[in-house]
């Protein structure tokens, strides 16, 4: 791969918040994580932090760039430091590191022991049960102050690509701020494009209304934020163990989701949250689930609903909406649903701050390693139960973004070659087609790049 030379600052930073008051005892358990195992993984979600201006999307290429990067807790009396070494010069302004930047440096630091320490070494969740899981993912979020428990539903959760047009990200933007003027705060993926421009058009709206408050949940996990690092308008970043758990964070916190064009990980977010709807379980709970875009992206939108509806079947399809080119009547259509959300909770007396109602399959929990044999031991057939089929094929698609732009996903490809999926004829054949119109349409990486397929259909 062909490197380019690139500025690096080295520096010691301190933390305003997160962190900044740390017993001796805390502050020997983030040294013993960062000496340990968990040392690389905060090294690669701390660079992405620090390369959030850049616009390339392939993680491995980024740690290509920043190979001699180094980041190293500080003991010290009064909490901690970080010393940093090969550091983005763009993380700084003269010599001063970006304060939004540092507070994301030091939420992943929270993250990355929290995980390292009590969710995977302390023993006190069972990760081998669906209630264990969801344990872990609300004191996860708990522990980053994400639990917004004495707030009315008002978060709205944005899914789309980083991969979009100017005109798709423009409309983002719209959307974003007819939500903010009506009182609603936006969750999304934490990166660039359809995750950024709900954000700032958000922000914009918050102002107007003196909305002071506004919050900006940015979710991410440490395979896939190399290559969606983490806006500037994110103000609560939070890092997932796993892709798995950062889904599960998306519909726990959600009170509306709302879905712009994307890829194939947006795909994979539309048939996660498909199929846990469709779960019998899940039959009577309300979820404000809206599909959008401008104009230009009516034949994206006509792509997944007949995709779905060739797949999951018509109960799926009546679970979203699709309303092209009016950001109005998606923010109404919002605020109605949330409304609705608020009525049933009430009713049922469940959390405005996380859902604990909903049920998710351990199917849709446990950690599927997107390795070539796992990807090609995938059940792909049309008579499974639909939430069954959603979970595989929400597999499929996550898979294909570990390919195409996770670094281990990327090194396995060219190692081994690519994915092999294999199913049933129609149902190999209704992929093909999704699958190459995101192809032509440019959705697998960013504008202008060359696009290797990491996968080949065998039916």
């Amino acid at each position: 791969m062909d490197t380019v030379d690139v500025e690096v600052v080295s520096a010691r930073v301190t933390p305003e918040q997160s962190l900044a008051v740390l017993s001796q005892r805390e502050v020997e358990r983030l040294l013993d994580a960062s000496r340990g195992g968990a040392y690389e993984t905060f090294r690669r979600c701390s660079l992405a932090v620090l390369n959030s201006a850049s616009m390339v999307d392939d993680a491995r290429q980024v740690l290509e760039q920043y190979r001699e990067f180094e980041i190293r807790v500080v003991q010290r009396d009064r909490g901690v430091k970080l010393e940093i070494r090969g550091a983005p010069a763009s993380a700084f302004v003269d010599g001063q590191m970006i304060r939004g930047i540092k507070e994301h440096l030091f939420a992943v630091l929270r993250d990355i022991v929290y995980i390292a320490e009590e969710i995977r070494a302390s023993g006190r969740f069972d990760l081998e049960t669906s209630a264990g899981i969801t344990d872990a993912v609300f004191h996860l979020l708990r522990n980053a102050r994400a639990i917004a428990a004495h707030t009315e539903p008002n978060l709205a959760i944005c899914w789309g690509g980083h991969s979009i047009s100017r005109e798709e990200y423009d409309y983002t933007k719209a959307v974003g701020y007819e939500l903010g003027l009506r009182g609603l705060d936006i969750g999304t993926g934490c990166g660039p494009g359809a995750m950024k421009g709900p954000m700032k058009g958000a922000a914009i709206a918050h102002a107007k209304q003196r909305q002071r408050r506004g919050r900006y949940v940015g979710i991410s996990e440490p395979g896939i934020i190399a290559a969606e690092s983490p806006n500037a308008i994110v103000n609560e970043l939070v890092i997932l163990p796993d892709i798995e758990k950062r889904l599960e964070t998306f519909v726990r916190l959600a009170h509306a989701v709302v879905v712009f064009p994307g890829g194939v990980g947006t795909a994979e977010e539309i048939l996660y949250l498909l199929g846990i709807l469709l779960h019998p379980a899940n039959r009577e709970v309300p979820f404000p689930l809206i599909l959008t875009g401008p104009p230009q992206s009516r034949a994206y939108f006509e792509h997944i609903d007949g995709f779905v509806a060739a797949t999951l079947g018509a109960d799926a399809r009546q679970r979203y909406t699709v309303i092209l080119g009016d950001p109005v009547a998606v923010a109404r259509a919002v605020r109605l649903g949330v409304e609705q959300v608020r009525g049933y909770r009430v009713a049922t007396k469940d959390a405005f701050y996380f859902n604990w109602r909903l049920k998710i399959d351990e199917a849709f929990q446990r950690p599927f390693p997107p390795t070539h044999a796992n990807v090609a031991g995938l059940e792909l057939r049309a008579d499974l139960p639909g939430h069954v089929l959603a979970a595989n094929l929400r597999r499929v698609f996550s898979a294909l973004v570990a390919g195409n732009v996770k670094d281990d996903g990327v090194r396995a490809v060219e190692r081994h070659g690519p994915f092999e999926l294999r199913g049933d004829a129609a149902l190999m054949g209704q992929l093909d087609r999704l699958l190459a119109a995101f192809v032509g349409q440019q959705r697998m990486r960013l504008p202008g790049q060359v696009y290797t397929p990491c996968y080949r259909l065998v039916s």
